[in-house]
């Protein structure tokens, strides 16, 4: 069979294998259009205006739903109305609320923090305390200091972090 294979090679018989993919391949990489059903071509994109309609949807130029509202009339109304401002969020971030928690000091060169354990919490992680500088978790942001570096702390003008 292989010896039949090489005569035909020899003689310049292409192989029915290779040349029905060879000629698939180039058939549709030369190919412009991209059929449909019914052997229609797609329409060709243009660099014509944008269409000033806003569609409900990427995909939906209407709504698809009995109780969908038209995106005009969405989100309007008494249910989206901020009014009673004392629900609203309080004006204090948590990366401010932290940084009004004191530094807890301990005289261990790698202290451990869960967050307050259980449910609450978060995986215990290990920080290093070796540096003269007030090292928050990672997680929590709690800060710890080494009791060792506390007079050069104290006497630094600013701390992120109440010393006390």
């Amino acid at each position: 069979m292989y010896v039949s294979r090489l005569r035909a090679v020899a003689q310049g018989l292409p192989r029915q294998l290779s040349k029905r993919s060879f000629t698939a391949t180039a058939r549709q990489l030369e190919s412009t259009t991209v059929p449909t059903k019914g052997n229609e071509t797609a329409p060709q994109v243009t660099g014509g205006p944008v269409p000033a309609v806003v569609q409900q949807a990427p995909n939906r130029a209407e709504i698809w739903s009995r109780s969908q509202r038209p995106r005009a009339e969405a989100m309007t109304g008494p249910r989206f109305e901020q009014t009673d401002l004392e629900k609203q969020p309080r004006p204090w971030a948590a990366i401010e609320l932290i940084h009004k928690e004191p530094v807890r000091w301990t005289h261990d060169r790698v202290v451990a923090c869960d967050g307050g354990g259980g449910p609450a919490g978060h995986p215990k992680v290990y920080i290093n305390l070796d540096k003269a500088e007030i090292t928050p978790c990672g997680y929590c942001g709690l800060p710890f200091a080494n009791e060792h570096h506390r007079k050069h702390l104290e006497s630094l003008p600013a701390a992120s972090y109440p010393l006390a």
